[in-house]
């Protein structure tokens, strides 16, 4: 049996306030998470999504199915960008950190990530858009510092 995680980012702007929302799914039993932040873009939040599912876990060499609307995701990995980003060190990619974290993460596991239509019929990619609305839209966000510090150059 392989681990379903479903994921999905948002943001009130982008840049602006944004949040996360992640389902792990093992057979019957489910676990979501979210978390939002006060400056921020879409692109990290879907990143982080997948980031913060694949730190929840406690167990490594799983097989896993990601499935997220995020294209940006799916085709790093996918069609192999991101391994080229990685041997030229990140040279002026954006969400460098992340990415950075997602490998290794990526490397603990067998991965697939598959795409869905965001705002469609998948009632797991409409949940995890709840989570992450809420998410950017709650108290108590946390701060993007290295998207601040790159995006306001301090």
């Amino acid at each position: 049996m392989s681990l379903i995680i479903y994921t999905d980012g948002a943001s009130r702007g982008n840049p602006g306030r944004g949040g996360y929302g992640a389902i792990l799914k093992w057979g019957e039993k489910e676990k979501e998470l979210s978390g939002g932040f006060q400056m921020t873009t879409n692109n990290r939040m879907e990143l982080l999504a997948v980031i913060k599912a694949l730190e929840a876990l406690t167990r490594e060499q799983l097989e896993i199915q990601v499935f997220t609307d995020s294209e940006y995701v799916v085709n790093a990995v996918e069609k192999g960008w991101v391994f080229g980003w990685e041997k030229k060190n990140f040279a002026g990619k954006k969400n460098s950190d992340l990415w950075q974290r997602f490998l290794k993460l990526y490397r603990r596991h067998r991965i697939k990530l598959n795409w869905v239509k965001g705002h469609a019929n998948n009632a797991m990619n409409n949940r995890c858009d709840v989570l992450a609305t809420r998410a950017a839209d709650g108290g108590n966000l946390e701060r993007d510092e290295f998207f601040e510090s790159e995006y306001y150059g301090q």
